[in-house]
């Protein structure tokens, strides 16, 4: 019987059979990503109470539908930025903190295979997600986040996973530029290491002792490794196309991060072609990569056919089951936002705060100089279309308000320091104007000096994020469109009426993001060598800013919501000419491409 049994092993081999029964021959396999959900797990938004275009809800439907289909296999990845976003995450990851962490719950009732770790599941910090992580039930990796005490990974760096007899590699990467925005107590225990070198090293790796069938990248990282404030011999922040031309062995890289959809086909440095895919943004596009292979009995491997493609989940219908599942945690998180706070004497509008002093960021300003006691409060706009109307406010109108969880930083800076971060926003901000006719804002061009119109609404494109434009308060300063950048802004005094001097050091208060880099308003503007911003930081709230704001609308009960008036433009027989044009342009009322001046 023994050597019966050792002939039919020996036909076997001879005869490829044993071969054919371990690698099946045609094999048709989904890849499917999620990225920077941003917590939109159900269709509806409980801050804005809308519907939502996409949520996990939806991709539950399609990907159930697809799981369905017999003659393919399905693997369900997510890339990271799921505990910001939305009052859902925010409930428990702050207050209802006794239990599993429900969006553990429901990524595991999805049955997600691996994720990777994004730069705002670092941001609620190491209580919330060093919890998170081990009640998931797939891998969480970040194969570049590299622990300070062990030299290796802090999370999990890659996983493996079989589907129909393929041996799949899954390599995990963050944006490294997380110590660029986040607090060190956030990150502490790690470093974030260059995406290019890492994956170098664990693509050998994986190479030598796991030989996959498939080799493919999740990196919570753009692709646009020019985009943000990148300083030379810092990691790039959006490295996911470089790594996938720079570094061969991938199929297919899924990125992230950058909120920016992509479908496209990268040549690598070895020549060979790898699908590069991003979904965007809040559920609402699935990326997928159509995988067919056939294999090779003559060489031992698989032929692969590669397609990407972005699937909108505007199409799908929520699933039934999922909503009813989990409808006592919408129920729970519903109450806890439409709390009564406060009351507002006046309407609020995000976007005066593009054309001067505003109550949106003034509001704000407030807050950060009583809590502080600062002398100066810098604060950036964080959204340019939520309004708050006067009446009852809520705890959702917080969102709307402030939509990150920053924490308010004390820093000393200098008079010229602080004038050359308010020159740096402005650069970022506004216009250089020749006349009344020329826009005040600064819009973004194509190649033939046309302003750029957004495919997704058809309205003009900033030239810079919002989020960057700084303005302060407890000082009375101008800044002067018709002057040359670097020149536009004079400080004038403090508000109370006492001397401003360039060379005192003074005491500003200042979001975490941009006290620790974030934006380059420091380091790019003030010119403070980033390691030396640690150095000026006097104090730190142990609160988000979002939740401090809670707390002093609690307590003054009525808030009377006014602009400061404490900056303003000029010339102003221009920039009032030009805010008029310019609101109505950004609001698609007058639609022709207009050059700077016409």
């Amino acid at each position: 019987m023994k050597k019966r049994y050792l002939l039919l092993i020996a036909l076997f081999i001879s005869t490829g059979l044993f071969a054919q029964n371990t690698h099946p021959k045609d094999i048709h396999l989904k890849i499917m990503e999620t990225s920077d959900v941003h917590g939109c797990v159900f269709p509806q938004d409980l801050v804005y109470q809308r519907t939502r275009s996409g949520s996990l809800a939806q991709v539950e439907t399609y990907i159930k539908q697809e799981r369905a289909q017999h003659n393919q296999s399905v693997i369900l990845l997510d890339n990271g930025d799921i505990l910001q976003g939305t009052p859902f995450v925010y409930y428990y990851n702050y207050v209802d903190t006794k239990g599993t962490h429900q969006l553990a719950v429901i990524m595991n009732y999805m049955k997600y295979d691996a994720g990777t770790v994004g730069n705002h599941d670092i941001e609620p910090g190491h209580e919330v997600y060093d919890k998170f992580r081990k009640e998931l039930n797939y891998p969480w990796m970040a194969a570049n986040a590299v622990s300070t005490t062990t030299g290796k990974p802090y999370f999990q760096p890659y996983t493996i996973i079989h589907r129909d007899g393929l041996k799949i590699a899954v390599l995990g990467m963050i944006t490294p530029s997380i110590p660029n925005w986040l607090p060190p107590s956030i990150w502490s225990g790690m470093k974030f290491e260059d995406m290019v070198k890492t994956a170098k090293y664990w693509v050998k790796y994986i190479q030598e002792h796991e030989h996959p069938d498939l080799l493919i990248g999740l990196f919570h990282s753009g692709t646009d490794a020019s985009y943000g404030f990148h300083q030379p011999g810092e990691p790039i922040e959006d490295a996911s196309k470089l790594v996938a031309k720079e570094v061969p062995g991938f199929d297919v890289v899924f990125a992230g991060h950058d909120h920016k959809d992509d479908n496209e086909i990268v040549t690598n440095a070895a020549g060979k072609e790898t699908v590069l895919l991003d979904p965007g943004a809040h559920a609402e596009h699935v990326a997928l990569a159509d995988i067919h292979l056939v294999y090779d009995t003559q060489t031992g491997k698989y032929t692969k056919e590669i397609k990407g493609s972005l699937v909108s989940m505007r199409d799908y219908k929520p699933d039934s089951i999922f909503m009813n599942r989990f409808m006592p945690d919408f129920i729970q998180v519903k109450k806890f936002v439409d709390r009564p706070i406060g009351q507002f004497t006046h309407n609020v509008y995000a976007e005066d705060g593009l054309f001067g002093s505003s109550a949106f960021v003034d509001l704000i300003h407030t807050l950060q100089l009583e809590k502080t006691g600062a002398q100066v409060s810098m604060v950036s706009l964080l959204s340019t279309t939520a309004k708050i109307k006067k009446g009852t406010i809520y705890v959702r109108d917080l969102f709307k308000l402030y939509r990150y969880e920053n924490y308010l930083y004390t820093m000393s800076l200098t008079g010229k320091e602080i004038r050359d971060a308010l020159e740096f926003s402005a650069s970022l901000w506004f216009n250089t104007m020749t006349s009344k006719n020329s826009h005040m804002l600064l819009f973004k061009h194509n190649a033939e000096g046309h302003i750029v119109v957004s495919k997704w609404n058809g309205k003009p494109v900033l030239a810079n994020p919002y989020y960057d434009f700084v303005s302060a308060a407890g000082i009375n300063y101008t800044v002067d469109l018709s002057k040359k950048t670097g020149d536009r802004v004079y400080i004038i005094s403090f508000s109370n009426g006492t001397p401003f001097d360039l060379n005192k050091t003074y005491t500003v208060a200042i979001n975490s993001y941009q006290g620790n880099g974030g934006s380059g308003l420091l380091t790019e503007g003030a010119k403070i060598p980033k390691d030396q911003l640690a150095g000026r930081i006097i104090k730190s709230s142990q609160k988000d800013i979002r939740y401090m704001m809670m707390q002093w609308i609690e307590a003054k009960k009525v808030v009377n919501p006014e602009p400061l008036n404490q900056w303003k433009l000029i010339p102003e027989s221009w920039t009032t000419v030009a805010e008029k044009r310019d609101r109505s342009f950004l609001n698609g009322d007058t639609m022709k491409d207009m050059d700077d001046n016409f």
